[in-house]
């Protein structure tokens, strides 16, 4: 049984005519966890857009596919209704629309596109009630505005939220751990713990070590100019913790 999900094979993508990713190769199985560290610049979050078909990012070599499916055949909605999530690393707050509203739409979407009835209204707040659980949220999230007058540490649990209502085949978790305490933190890295099966994966991109102190992952890789350069287990996040990226990039 093939248990590859996501294929990325030699992506060169640019932003304003200039290169960003310049040959990244990488292969994500099903229940993996896969996480993209690298320096400031290294391409690490224009990665995540051009996986979920950020417009404003041009790709000039490569392919992308997800489950031997191409993304880039693919429009944004598309790749969502195929299964890719992107948390962002900065959560866009939607006055006038509640995450009630907000998430019935995204989740019927999802369901239509895979060929399941829509959830009736008491279906939704049911299913929803038992995700909040996921992330430490009231149910009165769901009455508010879409991130809107959160703090920081609850639009990055209300994305892990709507990752758990959505239940993708491939989530992309863009600085998830950025901005939060000690506590937020705790209850992010949980929560995305619980949504790791053996028919997902996830690729966490982050600075730091921190995180993995609650997810343990598969594989780290380190980008640099584009490039994955180098990639091995769960202790290179505390080697660069310790040494910086610069023995990596030097050697």
């Amino acid at each position: 049984m093939n248990k590859e999900l996501l294929s990325i094979k030699d992506l060169h993508a640019s932003v304003a005519d200039k290169e960003i990713l310049k040959g990244v190769n990488l292969t994500v199985n099903k229940g993996e966890v896969h996480v993209i560290m690298g320096p400031n610049g290294a391409g690490k979050s224009t990665l995540g857009g051009v996986l979920s078909g950020n417009p404003k990012y041009a790709v000039s070599q490569g392919e992308i596919s997800l489950d031997g499916e191409s993304l880039l055949e693919m429009s944004p909605e598309e790749r969502a209704w195929a299964g890719l999530f992107l948390s962002f690393q900065y959560p866009t707050e939607i006055p006038g629309v509640t995450n009630a509203t907000f998430l019935k739409a995204a989740l019927g979407e999802v369901r239509r596109h895979r060929g399941l009835p829509e959830l009736s209204a008491s279906e939704f707040l049911r299913t929803a009630k038992s995700k909040l659980e996921y992330v430490e949220m009231d149910k009165s999230f769901l009455s508010r505005g879409v991130n809107v007058g959160f703090s920081g540490g609850e639009k990055k649990r209300n994305e892990i939220f709507q990752m758990a209502m959505l239940e993708p085949r491939v989530a992309i978790l863009d600085e998830t751990d950025s901005g939060l305490d000690v506590d937020a933190l705790r209850i992010v890295g949980t929560g995305i713990n619980r949504l790791r099966t053996q028919e997902n994966a996830i690729i966490l991109i982050t600075h730091y070590q921190r995180l993995l102190d609650y997810i343990v992952p598969d594989f780290i890789h380190v980008l640099h100019d584009g490039r994955i350069i180098k990639s091995s287990g769960a202790q290179l996040a505390r080697e660069i913790e310790e040494k910086g990226y610069d023995w990596i990039i030097n050697n």
